[in-house]
Formats: C-alpha cells, sequence, structure tokens
C-alpha cells in the first residue's frame, strides 16, 4: 500500500500545500494568498490567526482533489509556520488579539527593557544562546503586558503560528524546540525554558508556556471537526511540525554537516545544520535547534523579495524583465549602492534602520541600475551573515538556493559571485512544505517500527536540481568584496 503526506508551509503572504509519497514525489500542490492588517502604525506588522486555518483547510482540500490519491491512505500532516508570531489565547483556546509578526520591529523598547533586567547583551546570551531582537516573541510578550494590559490579563496559552495551526489540527497545544528556539524564551544549549527571562517579563508567565517537545514524535491525531473538514480519517498522525527555516532546512536536504541553506524569500535566511549549539558571543548568528532534535545556527535579514517587489511595482516589471535588467547592469551597478533596510533590519540588528539609495548620478540613474543595485543589496546583506558564520565555524562547500527569487537565474550568479560559492537549486520548489511532509513521514516511521533516520530520509527524497549549479566568477566575487567592504562601511556610518 503507498502511503501519503502532507506538508504544510504557512507563511506571511500565502499558505502553501503538498501530498508526497514515499518516493519523495509531490503530487499535488496548492496555494492561497493573504496579505497583512492593513493601517497600522509602522513597524506593527498583524494577521488575523483565523486566516491561516481557512487557508490551511482550503489549500489542503485542494491538494489532495489535484492529486487524486486514495485519501484513506494519508498517514501523516507536517506544519511548517512563519517563526516568531505570537498567538495570545485566552483559558478557552480562543484568540485574544491578532498576532504580533516575524517582521513587527515595534517591540525595540521592551528588547531595552529584558536585557536591562538581565544585565545586558553578553548576560542575554550567556543564558539562553541569542540576544533580545524586536523580531522575536519575548518581547511581543512584554509588549502585550505593556501595552494591552486587558488584553494581558486574559493571557492563558502563548503558541506560535505553526504551534496553533497544530493545536487547531489536534486540540493538543504543545511547543517544539525548534520553533521554542526563536521565542528566545528557551535555552538552546539545554532545551528548557529559562526561568530568568521568564521572569524578566512576569514570573507567572512560565504557567502560560505550553510543555516543550521533541521534533521526532507525533503532537497528535486529527481531531473530529479537521477530519470531517478535510475528508481524512482521524487516524492521520499531525508530527510536531516546526518553524519555516527549520522545515526549509529539512525539505533542502540541510541534516548533516556541511550543507548551507540561502532562502531568498520575503525575507531572507542563511543556515546550516550542527551537531552542537553554535552560539555567537555578540548575537548576530542565531543559536536556534531545528526541526530534527539538532540545531541550526542561523541569519536572518528582513527585506529580499520586500525589496525587489517594491522595484517590479515602480517599474511595472515582470519577472522576464526584473532577469532582463539585472543582466543590462554591470557588477556594481556602475557605483550605486542600496541599502535594503524598508522595515529595519535584524541582522545586523538595526529596527529603526530605512532603505537608502548611495552613490547616484546623472550617469548611473537608471532602471537597470536601479534594478540590480536592489538585488545587490539584498545580497550582500545575506552575505554579511555568511561571514559571520564563516567566523564562528561554519565552511560551505556549496550553497543551496530555495525560495521564489532562487528561480532567477541572474540572481543566482550574483548569489555565487558574492558568497564566492558553487551555488544549486532544486527541484521541488516548495521547500518548508516538502521539510514539513518529510517530518511527518519520519515520525510516522518511528511511530510503526522502521525508524529510518532523516539524513537518510532527505538524502534519499531532496533532489537538486543539476541544470541550476553555478559556480562563482572570480573576477566578480573579486570585486563584491570591496563593494561588501564599502556597504558595510556606509551601513555602520548611517545605523550603528
Amino acid at each position: 500500500m503507498q502511503k501519503y503526506y502532507i506538508g504544510l508551509d504557512s507563511g506571511t503572504q500565502s499558505t502553501k500545500a503538498i501530498i508526497m509519497n514515499t518516493e519523495g514525489q509531490v503530487l499535488g500542490k496548492a496555494s492561497r494568498s493573504y496579505g497583512l492588517i492593513k493601517g497600522l502604525p509602522v513597524g506593527h506588522m498583524e494577521q488575523h490567526p483565523e486566516i491561516w486555518i481557512r487557508e490551511t483547510l482550503a489549500a489542503i482540500r485542494e491538494a489532495l482533489d489535484v492529486s487524486k490519491i486514495d485519501r484513506n491512505n494519508v498517514k501523516g500532516i507536517g506544519v511548517s509556520g512563519q517563526q516568531h508570531g505570537f498567538v495570545p489565547l485566552d483559558e478557552l483556546g480562543r484568540v485574544i488579539r491578532p498576532a504580533k509578526l516575524w517582521n513587527d520591529t515595534s517591540t525595540a523598547e521592551e528588547c531595552r527593557i529584558i536585557m536591562d533586567r538581565l544585565g545586558g547583551l553578553e548576560e542575554t546570551v550567556k543564558l539562553v544562546g541569542n540576544p533580545m531582537l524586536p523580531g522575536y516573541t519575548a518581547p511581543k510578550i512584554l509588549w502585550l503586558k505593556r501595552h494591552e494590559p486587558e488584553n494581558y490579563a486574559r493571557l492563558a496559552y502563548v503558541l506560535l503560528p505553526h504551534n496553533y495551526i497544530n493545536y487547531m489540527l489536534t486540540d493538543v497545544a504543545v511547543m517544539e524546540y525548534g520553533d521554542a528556539s526563536g521565542t528566545i524564551l528557551m535555552d538552546v544549549k539545554t532545551r528548557r525554558w529559562c526561568k530568568p527571562v521568564i521572569d524578566a517579563i512576569d514570573p507567572e508567565l512560565d504557567e502560560k508556556l505550553p510543555m516543550l517537545y521533541p521534533s521526532d514524535s507525533p503532537v497528535g491525531y486529527l481531531n473530529p471537526k479537521a477530519a470531517h473538514s478535510l475528508h481524512l480519517n482521524s487516524d492521520v498522525l499531525v508530527s510536531a511540525g516546526g518553524g519555516d527555516n527549520m522545515m526549509g532546512a529539512v525539505g533542502t536536504g540541510n541534516t548533516s554537516p556541511g550543507k548551507v541553506t540561502v532562502s531568498l524569500g520575503t525575507s531572507g535566511t542563511v543556515y546550516a545544520y550542527s551537531k552542537k549549539p553554535v552560539v555567537d558571543p555578540v548575537g548576530e548568528v542565531a543559536a536556534f535547534c531545528d526541526s530534527t532534535n539538532a540545531w541550526l545556527p542561523m541569519v536572518c535579514t528582513m527585506n529580499v523579495t520586500v525589496a525587489t517587489e517594491q522595484v517590479r511595482g515602480l517599474f511595472k516589471q515582470d519577472y522576464k524583465t526584473l532577469e532582463k535588467k539585472l543582466s543590462d547592469s554591470p557588477v556594481g551597478s556602475e557605483g550605486v549602492l542600496f541599502l535594503p533596510y524598508l522595515t529595519g533590519e535584524r541582522t545586523p540588528s538595526m529596527p529603526d534602520s530605512t532603505g537608502v539609495l548611495y552613490g547616484l548620478n546623472p550617469v548611473n540613474y537608471t532602471e537597470a541600475n536601479l534594478t540590480r543595485a536592489t538585488v545587490e543589496g539584498v545580497t550582500l546583506g545575506l552575505n554579511y551573515g555568511l561571514n559571520r558564520m564563516k567566523e564562528l565555524g561554519i565552511n560551505p562547500s556549496e550553497i543551496r538556493l530555495t525560495g521564489g527569487a532562487s528561480r532567477n537565474r541572474v540572481w543566482a550568479q550574483i548569489c555565487a559571485d558574492i558568497f564566492d560559492t558553487e551555488v544549486v537549486g532544486f527541484k521541488e520548489s516548495e521547500g518548508a512544505a516538502l521539510g514539513a511532509a518529510i517530518q511527518a513521514y519520519w515520525c510516522d516511521g518511528i511511530e510503526n517500527g522502521s525508524g529510518e533516520a532523516i539524513s537518510a530520509i532527505t538524502d534519499r527524497l531532496v533532489s537538486v536540481d543539476e541544470s541550476s549549479r553555478l559556480s562563482p566568477m572570480k573576477t566578480n566575487s573579486t570585486k563584491y568584496k570591496e563593494i561588501q567592504k564599502h556597504h558595510d562601511a556606509l551601513r555602520d556610518q548611517l545605523f550603528r
């Protein structure tokens, strides 16, 4: 009997669902789009969690219809969700207010308050392995307590987006290690909630935090309501799930040492597998756990396709035109530098920074140069984080590109040149959804006796697209090393 697994990726702009068999073939997929709550003050980024549930169920139903499989043979669901979002629930499990998201930068003051109470950045990193940054969950909780005390008084459960979807599918509220590490309430070294950090927010907060959970166990099984809505049996397990980057690591085969994944999405991420915690004493590389019970040192930048979509909209470019304009401009965009901090920045931590175009003159002020400078700017931002990871001992032999923008051939070459490392893409573009399906498969195997290791599963099921492989052009890489110095210096002069 063929078995099937559903992978779900609930993101900031859309929810994607895939149906996978045990050979890693994607037999059906579907996507549902949505947006943020409009009209909020600058820095506030929020969504209604009810949207995620509605679109989750709709996307899964559509993907199942497309796949034409026997639904009786679906054995597991894995959920990937946008990291760091704060979903506050009352004692009846009802959402109290909209979720504040990963790209919400309104909590800079709360970060300062928490770290001051803990003795500063260095002490915070010692306690939990990470600094307190505005994108993370912990300062959002203090923000609720300070700015909406009436809502905070109703708070009974703290969940993250993927935990909330799991909860609505199973009636079980737990939090797995990977996503929990991004709350900055858990010590990544011990995988336990950190009481000093909790006390810096509210000594009673620990009663509102869910049980921590390993990545290889099912959260539960579909509750009757979810099973009925999806036309599935109630014995379908729901795996622990994880954050989108943790699941992206699984879906890109980043489950053993030596690989680095770069995701080119709304935000940008650089991450690698590690058998032990990788703690950056200055806190620029996040010391996260992954969703395989190991660790995932990671850098996140807040503006990748956020910036390139602005350029596309400004010049009314389709994707082919964007690619052509990139080719029409030389390395370095004839001296135009772009600092891509349209929504602030997380690495390095500069929540109040803004976007900057620098070096314009009457000759280089062209659509092609502005387009290429934007792509170069966001890629140089990612490379700053990659260089920091290299200083901590992460040395990639190849970089695996994922995310929608990775399919742009010219941009992929810019990545190879700036990173000065060979890059390659994937046959399956939905890395996080694929990773979620693979985790469900892994979990089902453990539950039913096969016990195959996650690294063996990903080696077998995750396929790179060899036709996409690109090597760095050494002349270009040399130029970009100098441009990187100018880019970093301008950033530091203006914002640090």
